[in-house]
């Protein structure tokens, strides 16, 4: 890696407590902004994927958090990684609906900004991992969603086999009703997973960024030029952005700031929640990008062989109107302590200019 690295890792201003709990894992969060910038929502399980959802409201844009709110009983029979999302129906009306994976792909709805919850309730004859870990709106007002499988959850009673399988869904309603999924990316060698998706600014391509799970690859990247239709070949990133579970928005300059737990076994930070500072240009283009940033050293983690494994950073991403990042996830933050939720914030001036001072040696 040729780019510079900014570590924030141990600036506690930054870091907000989301959730903890001396005797409970917290995992997995996933984060959702409501339109007036400062309503967010975290929601997150009880354990490592499976467990019971907590949910929990900010009314300051993630400053401070509430008390875990009610929600539906079968919530707590969640059996993997939650999804958070706000979807706008081709009426105007605004829903958050919340996944809960493997078989089958069960959804909940509040079509009241949160405040009550349907129970989840499969959305069709058919399961997947990590579902939904990213989702968009088409230019046709449809929305698209994508998860992976390996054989085990896309019907019931699966065998685990290889390669791992890309899937997306498509939704003509709103979020309410999803279409049978088909599969639209996978590898003879790497095992594709965990989806990202950033638009370009322009509106016309869509990157889909990809956990790569046999870790004997970088991660990988597919696009589109016509909203889902087809998609190109998998094709490798650079180790600046080899990670897990991408999640990516821009900076009111344009440029993309895509937080992810870094998993490069050529990273000075491997293991540890980071992000990547660049261009879309950059993804398409296959270079490195402007700089990294490590925002939290990740205490969990094991190795095997010369790859270091990394229990953090499925991250929520939210962006402020005045260009802050509010970038939210789990992790081993102390050695001593069972994984719990954090939020931190940062904008990419500060970081610009903090560069700026260690290149000139100030």
């Amino acid at each position: 890696m040729s780019i510079p690295l900014i570590d924030l890792a141990y600036e506690s201003q930054r870091q907000v407590v989301v959730d903890r709990h001396p005797e409970q894992y917290l995992g997995h969060v996933t984060t959702v902004l409501l339109e007036d910038k400062r309503t967010m929502y975290a929601a997150y399980p009880i354990g490592h994927g499976k467990g019971p959802i907590v949910l929990k409201r900010s009314d300051d844009a993630g400053l401070s958090w509430s008390e875990r709110l009610p929600v539906p009983d079968n919530w707590s029979t969640s059996l993997e990684v939650p999804t958070i999302h706000r979807v706008v129906d081709r009426l105007g009306v605004k829903r958050l609906i919340l996944f809960s994976g493997l078989y089958p792909i069960r959804m909940a709805v509040s079509e009241d900004d949160g405040q009550t919850w349907s129970p989840l309730a499969p959305i069709g004859d058919f399961g997947g991992i990590v579902a939904m870990s990213c989702l968009g709106r088409l230019k046709n007002g449809d929305y698209l969603a994508m998860f992976h499988d390996d054989g085990r959850f896309l019907r019931n009673g699966g065998e685990r086999k290889r390669p791992i399988t890309l899937y997306q869904t498509r939704s003509r309603d709103g979020g309410l009703t999803w279409s049978e999924p088909e599969a639209v990316a996978r590898h003879a060698e790497a095992d594709l997973c965990e989806p990202g998706w950033i638009r370009s600014l322009d509106g016309k391509r869509i990157a889909v960024l990809l956990r790569e799970n046999s870790r004997r690859f970088n991660s990988f990247v597919i696009f589109s030029d016509d909203e889902g239709e087809t998609w190109t070949e998998p094709a490798q990133l650079p180790a600046t952005l080899t990670g897990d579970r991408h999640v990516g928005k821009y900076a009111p300059d344009g440029r993309l700031f895509i937080t992810f737990r870094d998993e490069s076994k050529v990273s000075p930070t491997m293991a540890d929640w980071v992000a990547w500072v660049g261009t879309f240009d950059d993804i398409v283009q296959g270079r490195e990008g402007q700089y990294r940033i490590r925002l939290m050293h990740n205490h969990g983690r094991s190795q095997r062989g010369d790859f270091i494994f990394g229990d953090c950073a499925y991250p929520g991403l939210e962006v402020l109107p005045d260009g802050a990042f509010v970038a939210t996830t789990y992790g081993h933050w102390r050695p001593d302590q069972l994984p719990y939720i954090v939020s931190v914030r940062l904008a990419l001036e500060e970081m610009d200019a903090r560069l700026k001072a260690a290149l000139e040696g100030n």
